[in-house]
């Protein structure tokens, strides 16, 4: 029952964003056959606004169908624990994992609920920028290293890597009123997790794995959530709902 609720929810979100956004998602490389398949984990760079959700209404029903029956996902203590949106929060996946951001019990609870049709839904930086392009501390936005305990864990399967352009444009932190008919731009990337873990794995040894990983997104984050116009054979989707 909660895994229909779930998926009904995020349907009705996406139809209505599409009636008050168009959508500018592109690949960053050809994909495969069937992209949407075969996924265990999905990283979304750059986060920017608690209205991210509407990122849905570029995807297809599949992918948004798996969050909802198979989806995992860790949520901030704090996000969870708001009047309304907490909510929210609590239901925008099959499996909401409330966390503290620390290498604590909650952290171990992520873990420890993984099985082998779970996907993954994470955002690596574990908060949120601001207008200034900084968390709300004043600190550079940086990628957490909790996500290689998550590679580490998933034998095989392929990694949807997600760039957002941000939504400052949309709805800023601190503001209470989003903004619409803008355009919101993502790019998307796919890599095979076992592939790309020994890639990492194999230069750097178990020690120094952690760190070459957090450069690695770090780097993708930089180079590909500016959203720049991609080539004509990898466009995924340029739309108006």
């Amino acid at each position: 029952m909660r895994e229909e609720c779930i998926y009904a929810m995020l349907r009705a979100i996406k139809r209505l964003s599409r009636v008050f956004y168009r959508f500018d998602i592109a690949w960053v490389h050809q994909p495969p056959a069937n992209p949407w398949r075969q996924l265990r984990l999905v990283t979304f760079l750059n986060h920017t606004s608690l209205y991210e959700p509407l990122f849905v209404g570029g995807f297809p029903d599949e992918f948004i169908k798996r969050i909802a029956y198979k989806g995992l996902m860790p949520v901030a203590v704090k996000a969870t624990r708001r009047p309304l949106m907490g909510f929210f929060f609590r239901m925008v996946a099959q499996n909401v994992v409330a966390v503290t951001r620390k290498n604590d019990h909650t952290w171990k609870q992520v873990l420890s609920t993984m099985n082998p049709d779970t996907m993954v839904v994470i955002m690596p930086e574990g908060r949120m920028m601001r207008a200034n392009g900084l968390d709300k501390h004043g600190r550079p936005m940086t990628v957490r290293g909790g996500i290689a305990d998550i590679i580490r864990s998933i034998p095989e399967g392929r990694m949807l890597m997600t760039y957002s352009a941000g939504l400052h444009h949309v709805q800023a932190p601190g503001q209470r009123i989003p903004k619409v008919f803008k355009t919101l731009c993502m790019r998307l990337e796919l890599v095979d997790i076992s592939a790309y873990r020994n890639l990492l794995m194999d230069p750097y040894g178990p020690d120094g794995f952690k760190k070459a990983l957090v450069r690695d997104l770090e780097a993708r984050r930089d180079r590909y959530c500016s959203a720049p116009e991609p080539a004509a054979d990898s466009v995924f989707a340029t739309s108006r709902g």
